[in-house]
């Protein structure tokens, strides 16, 4: 199954875990001095906010999936579709590690598709941030993703 991820990087974090708790009627699934998350059913979504990263406003978009299997199919599409790709496996981020694919759409959002192996004590050391500066590099004139990534991260 498939939920909806919507990270927002934000100034000031407890004006807007008050904000968002008023608008979707609960408190965070997950909170700490950094992050909140809300893990929504109605409707299916994974909505976060951080005053870490990329400046204020949207920060990634992007699918959090239940298994692995649903992440392969996902990372096959956009290799068979020629998209270029970042791939994390065991990272470290947003109190979470997971296995990820990241790509960048075509105005330059970065989609961040995920699996969570297991929850972690703090925010970790990767970040949307360094995903969206290793596409951005990763999709330049190096079509070698390997060698981009390599140069760059």
């Amino acid at each position: 199954m498939k939920r909806m991820h919507i990270h927002i990087s934000v100034d000031d974090l407890d004006k807007n875990i008050h904000f968002y708790s008023t608008l979707f009627g609960c408190e965070p699934t997950i909170q700490h001095k950094d992050y909140a998350k809300w893990r929504l059913d109605d409707p299916m979504v994974n909505f976060a906010v951080s005053n870490k990263g990329r400046e204020n406003g949207l920060n990634h978009l992007g699918f959090e999936l239940d298994s692995n299997q649903e992440l392969e199919a996902i990372s096959k599409r956009i290799d068979d579709n020629n998209l270029s790709k970042l791939e994390e496996k065991g990272a470290s981020c947003c109190y979470a590690q997971s296995d990820k694919y990241w790509t960048l759409d075509p105005q330059g959002i970065p989609w961040e598709n995920f699996h969570t192996l297991s929850d972690i004590p703090v925010y970790g050391e990767n970040s949307s941030k360094d995903a969206e500066n290793a596409m951005q590099c990763c999709s330049g004139k190096d079509s070698d993703i390997g060698k981009a990534q390599s140069k760059c991260c």
